[in-house]
């Protein structure tokens, strides 16, 4: 549905002169699927947090302030200086407006957000990792990012008093890790994997058990980042099937307009759909890939890494039976998905840029002009296709995007660096 905005001359009597005003006409009304459709993307239909069986301690209180206190430490690097707030900055929505992520030192990836995240079945762009727990183990052993160690890790919290009460309140006794050895572990440089080989079986046991349930509170932490309320969601749930129209305080008629659009001719919401406003799947649309690197895989080669990963859901530390693990057992896995990268939410994406797994889309204007001529894509086939909005569509498209920004719903004190690695605080 379209509003139509002709134009109107007015003259002006006895002035000798012309004045031009635009006009547009009151909105009409949503038909009962439309609006049925617009209330399923509030955040009043989100669902509770699914259960993550592969981490028992996935909504334990405990867990949550030990990952708090990881989420927010330097020393979780081989500077000191690289946290995960580093590149997840509370203060930007968890993420950090550059267009790649810079944490030792410039990564290939754009920094994706951590808001909301933890209802979606894969993490990464490209789903690398099958649970929230498995992702945030990555960075700190990547290169570019903590450049840390699995051993470092498990040999920082066994020293450190505040770490080693609460981890041993959440996971019971910590285990006999060596202590001021190299840093070890399998998937780093030669140094790092010849130091991890010196290591004998049970010592080797030991780190990876320290290291994954590090992972667990972590993400037991990122749990509790959830998008808030925007006015988007109070205009969805004061429609009424009995009272359709589309006029409703909360948002302008241009934004209104630009809602139409959405789930209208601009398709939007075939990927961007339900209360994230993301579909939580993978799809190529024809991104350049970034400059100075070949185009990614993407999802194609995403879900093998993930498959091979042994700290997914069927692996030795996951907490899960492998009945539960139906999201890895059964990913998709075909040709369809070269070039996929995943449907990022739209919550609070007025502040969230640049865009892409890249980052190489500066601003949301240049977003939507994207998906309106929909290019050919360098790998497979774009899934988009041109949408021919005019001038004035595309302004009430990225009108609507901004009434997607609101606060997080979550307690002030998770969103800055706690004050001590006791957990002693009062929970919330």
């Amino acid at each position: 549905m379209k509003t139509l905005i002709p134009l109107i001359l007015l003259l002006a009597a006895g002035l000798g002169y012309a004045t031009y005003q635009f006009w547009a006409p009151p909105p009409g009304s949503w038909t009962a699927a439309e609006a049925a459709l617009i209330r399923s993307m509030s955040l009043s239909a989100l669902p509770p947090l699914p259960a993550d069986p592969s981490n028992r301690v996935a909504d334990d209180p405990l867990a949550a302030e030990l990952g708090h206190q990881l989420f927010f430490d330097e020393r979780l690097s081989s500077t000191g200086t690289v946290s995960c707030a580093t590149c997840h900055q509370p203060e930007h929505y968890f993420t950090d407006q550059l267009p790649l992520a810079v944490g030792k030192s410039l990564g290939p990836r754009h920094t994706p957000g951590l808001v909301g995240l933890s209802h979606s079945p894969w993490f990464y762009w490209d789903g690398r990792k099958d649970s929230q727990w498995a992702q945030a183990l990555a960075p700190l052993e990547a290169a570019h990012e903590h450049d840390f160690s699995r051993s470092e890790l498990a040999s920082l919290i066994s020293s450190d008093a505040g770490l080693t009460a609460l981890y041993e309140k959440v996971f019971g006794a910590l285990p006999e890790v060596p202590m001021n050895t190299a840093p070890a572990t399998p998937d780093g440089d030669a140094d790092k994997i010849a130091a991890w080989q010196a290591l004998d079986a049970e010592q080797q046991q030991a780190i990876n058990q320290i290291y994954a349930n590090a992972g667990k509170a972590l993400a037991a932490y990122q749990r509790k980042l959830q998008p808030g309320r925007s006015r988007f969601d109070d205009y969805a749930d004061a429609l009424d099937d009995s009272v359709d129209t589309r006029t409703n305080d909360s948002l302008t008629d241009t934004e209104i307009a630009g809602l139409a659009l959405f789930i209208g001719k601009a398709d939007c919401v075939s990927c961007h759909n339900g209360p994230l406003l993301s579909n939580h799947e993978f799809h190529n649309t024809g991104v350049l890939a970034v400059d100075g690197q070949l185009p990614p895989m993407g999802r194609y080669e995403g879900v093998r890494m993930a498959r091979q990963d042994s700290f997914n859901c069927l692996g030795p530390y996951s907490d899960a039976k492998p009945e539960q693990c139906l999201e890895l057992r059964f990913a998709l896995d075909s040709n369809e998905l070269v070039g996929a990268h995943k449907t990022p939410t739209l919550r609070n994406v007025s502040e969230t840029a640049p865009y892409m797994h890249g980052g190489q889309i500066a601003t949301m204007a240049e977003v939507i002009q994207h998906y309106n001529e929909a290019p050919v894509s360098m790998l497979s086939h774009n899934e988009a296709k041109p949408l021919g909005l005019r001038a004035a569509e595309l302004r009430q498209l990225e009108a609507f995007m901004h009434s997607l920004t609101a606060p997080l719903a979550t307690a002030p004190r998770w969103l800055q660096a706690p004050a001590s690695a006791q957990g002693e605080q009062a929970l919330e």
